[in-house]
């Protein structure tokens, strides 16, 4: 009798799903900041709120993560990494070139949630509506603060550059946005100007002074060219006023769409729109509620 060989084990295949944990610390790296609903809404929108609740507190007690307590909210609490789980996830490969965010105490984390929170709740109607389409947008799909140098002293950072593949029947088209996010906190004059940075951006084009001071040669052309083959459409999305302010800032951003020659230029090519965050949470972003800031009527985002 022949003794039978012992079968050889399984070979270990690792899940391509982070675990919730990862999910949440990659998150909270990605978006800074994000309170307990928003952290359920991007990531586990179909089961109990206890469900991300109960790993979070985890990672508290490992002192990855910290909460504050939003004011006048019933004890709502914003979460946000600690210096230690800023140095964790800052390898983390859906990371990787993001600078780590550390906030060293609950009343730094304060100063920075209404607007942070408020960047993320626009986000939010980007994800629920690409789920209901089927389109392609998730929670690492929308990075906020990217840089782009303007001078060897300027920089625009749009609030988020948001990537979404739309997944047609014949074809799909990927999309990029620059999004400002506006909570009526500066004037209207400064929130247009805005577009004043983005037109240069569009047409700026690096010029080598003297002898290089970097080991890297400045590359001929337009700048954008190095990160986007098309030039990102540019959105701002409006809140925290009566409608009829909100309705005089899209004008003044109509206004300077019009007015300002570099602006004007660029809007030949470049699609750009404003809309209320309350309409997207309660139309979506791809219902017609977007404002293009070269004239015409509200369209969805997509179509601008």
């Amino acid at each position: 009798m022949t003794a039978t060989a012992p079968a050889a084990p399984a070979a270990h295949i690792p899940s391509p799903i982070e675990p919730l944990p990862n999910q949440l610390l990659t998150a909270l790296g990605q978006h800074r900041m994000a309170a307990t609903g928003q952290l359920h809404a991007l990531l586990r929108p179909t089961v109990r709120r206890q469900t991300v609740y109960t790993p979070l507190n985890e990672l508290r007690r490992q002192g990855l993560v910290d909460y504050t307590v939003l004011p006048r909210s019933r004890g709502m609490r914003a979460w946000y990494l600690t210096g230690a789980g800023a140095r964790m996830v800052k390898d983390f490969p859906a990371l990787r070139g993001r600078p780590p965010y550390p906030i060293t105490s609950a009343t730094a984390a304060s100063l920075k949630t209404p607007h942070t929170l408020t960047v993320l709740r626009t986000h939010l109607t980007f994800v629920a509506d690409a789920r209901q389409r089927g389109d392609e947008h998730g929670s690492l799909d929308w990075t906020p603060e990217v840089s782009h140098p303007l001078s060897d002293s300027e920089k625009v950072i749009p609030d988020a550059l948001m990537h979404c593949t739309l997944t047609g029947a014949e074809q799909r088209s990927k999309l990029r946005a620059f999004v400002e996010v506006n909570r009526t906190t500066m004037s209207s004059e400064r929130l247009a100007s805005k577009l004043i940075d983005y037109a240069r951006l569009w047409s700026y084009e690096p010029q080598p002074v003297g002898r290089q001071r970097s080991s890297q040669p400045v590359l001929p052309g337009l700048a954008w060219l190095r990160w986007y083959l098309v030039f990102p459409r540019i959105l701002f999305v409006l809140t925290g006023a009566s409608r009829q302010t909100l309705d005089n800032r899209i004008s003044d951003l109509q206004a300077m769409a019009a007015q300002y020659p570099l602006v004007a230029t660029m809007a030949r090519t470049v699609p750009f729109g404003a809309a209320v965050l309350e309409d997207l949470e309660t139309e979506s972003p791809t219902g017609t509620v977007w404002s293009p800031l070269a004239g015409g009527a509200a369209r969805p985002w997509t179509e601008l």
